[in-house]
């Protein structure tokens, strides 16, 4: 008979295990969803404002590292011919 009550005890604990498996990941999905309720959204007006704000800074960025590409090519030239010479 404690065989039985082995086997009964494993059963109920394999079962247990599937049920705080389930139960973690609903309550991962409400933990997720109270902490989505409490996140501030931008305004259609914050988002315009902040897109113009990133595509200013990179075409900003995108023009200071062309004039440095360019700053750099032509020194590099300049030394080429110099040694040429």
């Amino acid at each position: 008979m404690p065989e039985e009550n082995s086997e009964q005890k494993k059963t109920k604990h394999r079962a247990k295990k599937k049920v705080r498996g389930s139960n973690r990941i609903a309550k991962w999905f409400r933990e997720m969803r109270s902490e989505l309720r409490k996140v501030v959204w931008p305004t259609p007006k914050q988002i315009v404002n902040n897109t113009l704000v990133s595509l200013s800074v990179m075409v900003a960025a995108a023009i200071v590292i062309w004039a440095l590409d360019q700053l750099g090519s032509q020194i590099f030239q300049a030394i080429l011919l110099f040694r040429v010479r």
